[in-house]
Protein backbone atom coordinates (compact mmCIF):
# COMPACT_ATOMS: atom_id res chain seq x y z
CA UNK A 1 0.00 0.00 0.00
CA UNK A 2 2.94 2.34 0.61
CA UNK A 3 3.98 2.08 -3.05
CA UNK A 4 0.41 2.68 -4.19
CA UNK A 5 0.05 5.77 -1.99
CA UNK A 6 3.22 7.21 -3.51
CA UNK A 7 2.00 6.43 -7.01
CA UNK A 8 -1.38 8.09 -6.46
CA UNK A 9 0.29 11.49 -6.46
CA UNK A 10 0.00 11.20 -10.26
CA UNK A 11 -3.33 11.99 -11.91
CA UNK A 12 -2.90 9.17 -14.42
CA UNK A 13 -2.48 6.65 -11.61
CA UNK A 14 -5.65 7.90 -9.92
CA UNK A 15 -7.59 7.68 -13.16
CA UNK A 16 -6.27 4.23 -14.07
CA UNK A 17 -6.86 2.76 -10.61
CA UNK A 18 -10.05 4.68 -9.80
CA UNK A 19 -8.83 5.59 -6.33
CA UNK A 20 -7.47 8.63 -4.49
CA UNK A 21 -5.56 9.48 -1.31
CA UNK A 22 -6.64 11.62 1.60
CA UNK A 23 -4.27 12.49 4.41
CA UNK A 24 -4.54 13.63 8.02
CA UNK A 25 -6.62 12.75 11.07
CA UNK A 26 -9.58 14.99 10.34
CA UNK A 27 -9.74 14.04 6.64
CA UNK A 28 -9.68 10.32 7.38
CA UNK A 29 -12.30 10.78 10.10
CA UNK A 30 -14.56 12.47 7.52
CA UNK A 31 -13.82 9.78 4.95
CA UNK A 32 -14.69 6.78 7.09
CA UNK A 33 -17.89 8.54 8.19
CA UNK A 34 -18.93 8.95 4.54
CA UNK A 35 -20.48 6.48 2.10
CA UNK A 36 -17.29 6.18 0.03
CA UNK A 37 -15.52 2.82 -0.20
CA UNK A 38 -12.21 2.85 1.69
CA UNK A 39 -9.63 0.41 0.31
CA UNK A 40 -7.09 0.74 3.10
CA UNK A 41 -5.36 2.98 5.61
CA UNK A 42 -1.64 3.59 6.00
CA UNK A 43 -0.42 4.51 9.49
CA UNK A 44 2.85 5.29 11.24
CA UNK A 45 3.69 5.32 14.96
CA UNK A 46 3.03 9.08 15.04
CA UNK A 47 -0.72 8.46 14.78
CA UNK A 48 -0.79 6.90 18.24
CA UNK A 49 0.88 9.90 19.86
CA UNK A 50 -2.49 11.61 20.52
CA UNK A 51 -5.77 10.28 21.96
CA UNK A 52 -7.62 11.44 18.83
CA UNK A 53 -5.20 9.60 16.59
CA UNK A 54 -5.49 6.43 18.64
CA UNK A 55 -9.29 6.70 18.58
CA UNK A 56 -9.20 7.02 14.80
CA UNK A 57 -7.17 3.85 14.46
CA UNK A 58 -9.67 2.00 16.66
CA UNK A 59 -12.54 3.30 14.51
CA UNK A 60 -10.79 2.23 11.29
CA UNK A 61 -10.14 -1.27 12.59
CA UNK A 62 -13.72 -1.53 13.88
CA UNK A 63 -14.97 -1.00 10.32
CA UNK A 64 -12.81 -3.86 9.09
CA UNK A 65 -10.65 -1.60 6.92
CA UNK A 66 -7.20 -2.97 6.15
CA UNK A 67 -4.46 -1.13 8.08
CA UNK A 68 -0.84 -1.12 6.91
CA UNK A 69 1.83 -0.02 9.39
CA UNK A 70 5.03 1.68 8.23
CA UNK A 71 7.80 3.68 9.88
CA UNK A 72 7.49 7.44 10.23
CA UNK A 73 10.25 7.81 7.65
CA UNK A 74 8.49 5.64 5.07
CA UNK A 75 5.20 7.38 5.77
CA UNK A 76 6.80 10.76 5.05
CA UNK A 77 7.82 9.47 1.61
CA UNK A 78 4.14 9.02 0.73
CA UNK A 79 2.77 12.06 2.56
CA UNK A 80 2.04 15.36 0.83
CA UNK A 81 2.16 17.58 3.91
CA UNK A 82 5.25 19.03 5.59
CA UNK A 83 4.18 17.77 9.03
CA UNK A 84 2.43 14.40 8.49
CA UNK A 85 0.03 13.20 11.18
CA UNK A 86 0.76 9.54 10.54
CA UNK A 87 -2.41 8.52 8.70
CA UNK A 88 -3.62 8.47 5.12
CA UNK A 89 -6.34 6.50 3.40
CA UNK A 90 -6.92 5.16 -0.10
CA UNK A 91 -10.54 5.22 -1.25
CA UNK A 92 -12.51 4.66 -4.43
CA UNK A 93 -13.38 7.67 -6.56
CA UNK A 94 -17.20 7.71 -6.59
CA UNK A 95 -19.04 7.31 -9.89
CA UNK A 96 -20.99 10.53 -10.37
CA UNK A 97 -23.00 11.90 -13.27
CA UNK A 98 -24.41 15.30 -14.12
CA UNK A 99 -27.40 15.84 -11.81
CA UNK A 100 -31.05 16.07 -12.80
CA UNK A 101 -32.70 19.19 -11.34
CA UNK A 102 -35.83 18.54 -9.31
CA UNK A 103 -38.96 20.14 -10.74
CA UNK A 104 -40.11 23.16 -8.76
CA UNK A 105 -36.93 23.36 -6.71
CA UNK A 106 -34.15 25.94 -6.89
CA UNK A 107 -31.08 24.48 -8.60
CA UNK A 108 -27.56 25.87 -8.44
CA UNK A 109 -24.35 24.40 -9.87
CA UNK A 110 -20.81 25.74 -9.96
CA UNK A 111 -18.93 25.12 -13.21
CA UNK A 112 -15.12 25.37 -13.21
CA UNK A 113 -13.57 26.26 -16.56
CA UNK A 114 -9.83 25.71 -16.43
CA UNK A 115 -9.40 26.57 -12.74
CA UNK A 116 -5.96 25.16 -12.06
CA UNK A 117 -4.97 26.01 -8.50
CA UNK A 118 -5.80 23.00 -6.29
CA UNK A 119 -6.20 25.09 -3.15
CA UNK A 120 -8.76 27.30 -4.87
CA UNK A 121 -10.66 24.34 -6.25
CA UNK A 122 -10.77 22.63 -2.86
CA UNK A 123 -12.06 25.82 -1.27
CA UNK A 124 -14.68 26.23 -4.01
CA UNK A 125 -15.98 22.69 -3.48
CA UNK A 126 -16.19 23.29 0.26
CA UNK A 127 -17.93 26.64 -0.28
CA UNK A 128 -20.37 25.18 -2.80
CA UNK A 129 -21.33 22.45 -0.36
CA UNK A 130 -21.70 24.93 2.49
CA UNK A 131 -23.91 27.29 0.49
CA UNK A 132 -26.22 24.57 -0.76
CA UNK A 133 -25.08 24.25 -4.37
CA UNK A 134 -26.32 21.04 -5.97
CA UNK A 135 -23.10 20.22 -7.82
CA UNK A 136 -19.62 21.37 -8.79
CA UNK A 137 -18.70 20.51 -12.37
CA UNK A 138 -15.05 20.59 -13.46
CA UNK A 139 -14.43 21.11 -17.17
CA UNK A 140 -11.24 20.20 -19.07
CA UNK A 141 -8.25 22.24 -17.98
CA UNK A 142 -9.38 22.25 -14.35
CA UNK A 143 -7.16 20.49 -11.84
CA UNK A 144 -8.17 16.93 -10.95
CA UNK A 145 -10.83 17.05 -8.24
CA UNK A 146 -9.11 14.09 -6.53
CA UNK A 147 -5.68 15.72 -6.37
CA UNK A 148 -4.53 15.38 -2.75
CA UNK A 149 -4.32 19.17 -2.34
CA UNK A 150 -7.89 19.60 -3.64
CA UNK A 151 -9.11 16.87 -1.30
CA UNK A 152 -7.36 18.54 1.63
CA UNK A 153 -8.72 21.99 0.74
CA UNK A 154 -12.27 20.66 0.45
CA UNK A 155 -12.03 19.40 4.06
CA UNK A 156 -14.39 16.48 3.61
CA UNK A 157 -16.88 18.18 1.26
CA UNK A 158 -15.74 16.04 -1.70
CA UNK A 159 -16.94 12.96 0.12
CA UNK A 160 -20.60 13.99 -0.04
CA UNK A 161 -20.96 16.99 -2.38
CA UNK A 162 -21.76 16.10 -6.00
CA UNK A 163 -18.42 17.14 -7.52
CA UNK A 164 -17.49 15.62 -10.87
CA UNK A 165 -15.65 16.09 -14.15
CA UNK A 166 -17.45 16.63 -17.47
CA UNK A 167 -16.61 17.65 -21.01
CA UNK A 168 -17.74 21.01 -22.35
CA UNK A 169 -20.01 19.34 -24.90
CA UNK A 170 -21.63 17.23 -22.19
CA UNK A 171 -22.19 20.35 -20.09
CA UNK A 172 -23.82 22.24 -22.95
CA UNK A 173 -26.08 19.31 -23.85
CA UNK A 174 -27.02 18.79 -20.20
CA UNK A 175 -27.85 22.48 -19.77
CA UNK A 176 -30.08 22.43 -22.84
CA UNK A 177 -31.83 19.21 -21.84
CA UNK A 178 -32.62 20.42 -18.31
CA UNK A 179 -33.14 24.12 -19.09
CA UNK A 180 -30.20 25.18 -16.94
CA UNK A 181 -29.01 28.67 -17.80
CA UNK A 182 -25.25 29.26 -17.69
CA UNK A 183 -24.03 32.58 -16.31
CA UNK A 184 -20.35 33.36 -16.66
CA UNK A 185 -18.40 35.36 -14.09
CA UNK A 186 -16.41 38.01 -15.92
CA UNK A 187 -15.17 41.47 -15.02
CA UNK A 188 -16.77 42.90 -18.15
CA UNK A 189 -20.21 41.53 -17.26
CA UNK A 190 -23.08 43.41 -15.72
CA UNK A 191 -23.22 43.81 -11.97
CA UNK A 192 -24.90 40.78 -10.45
CA UNK A 193 -27.30 42.89 -8.39
CA UNK A 194 -28.67 44.37 -11.62
CA UNK A 195 -29.45 40.93 -13.08
CA UNK A 196 -31.31 39.43 -10.14
CA UNK A 197 -33.57 37.59 -9.68
CA UNK A 198 -31.76 34.68 -11.28
CA UNK A 199 -33.45 31.79 -13.09
CA UNK A 200 -34.61 28.82 -11.04
CA UNK A 201 -32.01 26.57 -12.68
CA UNK A 202 -28.59 28.13 -12.96
CA UNK A 203 -25.00 27.10 -13.56
CA UNK A 204 -22.44 29.68 -12.35
CA UNK A 205 -19.33 29.42 -14.53
CA UNK A 206 -16.00 30.46 -13.00
CA UNK A 207 -12.97 30.80 -15.25
CA UNK A 208 -9.23 30.36 -15.11
CA UNK A 209 -7.50 32.53 -12.51
CA UNK A 210 -5.49 34.42 -15.15
CA UNK A 211 -7.13 33.85 -18.52
CA UNK A 212 -10.79 33.92 -17.58
CA UNK A 213 -13.42 31.89 -19.45
CA UNK A 214 -12.48 29.89 -22.53
CA UNK A 215 -14.12 30.92 -25.80
CA UNK A 216 -16.34 27.85 -26.20
CA UNK A 217 -17.61 28.00 -22.63
CA UNK A 218 -18.14 31.76 -22.85
CA UNK A 219 -20.23 31.22 -26.00
CA UNK A 220 -22.48 28.81 -24.09
CA UNK A 221 -23.26 31.38 -21.39
CA UNK A 222 -26.48 33.36 -21.74
CA UNK A 223 -25.18 36.18 -19.53
CA UNK A 224 -21.98 37.54 -17.99
CA UNK A 225 -22.07 38.84 -14.43
CA UNK A 226 -19.56 40.59 -12.22
CA UNK A 227 -18.96 41.79 -8.67
CA UNK A 228 -18.36 45.53 -8.39
CA UNK A 229 -15.01 46.09 -6.68
CA UNK A 230 -13.10 49.15 -5.56
CA UNK A 231 -10.74 51.08 -7.79
CA UNK A 232 -7.15 49.97 -7.65
CA UNK A 233 -8.10 46.30 -7.23
CA UNK A 234 -7.78 44.34 -10.45
CA UNK A 235 -9.72 41.22 -9.47
CA UNK A 236 -10.78 38.88 -6.69
CA UNK A 237 -9.45 35.43 -5.93
CA UNK A 238 -11.62 32.92 -7.81
CA UNK A 239 -12.65 31.05 -4.65
CA UNK A 240 -13.61 34.29 -2.88
CA UNK A 241 -15.58 35.45 -5.93
CA UNK A 242 -17.39 32.11 -6.13
CA UNK A 243 -18.48 32.39 -2.51
CA UNK A 244 -19.80 35.93 -2.95
CA UNK A 245 -21.73 35.07 -6.10
CA UNK A 246 -23.16 31.85 -4.69
CA UNK A 247 -24.35 33.64 -1.58
CA UNK A 248 -26.11 36.26 -3.71
CA UNK A 249 -27.72 33.57 -5.86
CA UNK A 250 -29.10 31.44 -3.01
CA UNK A 251 -32.61 32.90 -3.39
Amino acid sequence: MLTQARDLRRRRAREEQGVFVTEGVRAVEELIASALVVRGVLVSPKLGSTPRGEALRVAVEARGIEVTEVTDRDFSSAADTDAPQGVLAVAEIPARTLPTPVTGRLFRAVVLDGVQDPGNVGTIVRTAAALGADATIALPGTVDLWNVKVVRGAMGALFHHQALHATTSDLVQWARTHDVQLWGADGSGGALAMTLPAPQRLGLVMGNEGAGLSDDVSAACSRMVSIPIGSGVESLNVAVATGILLHALRA
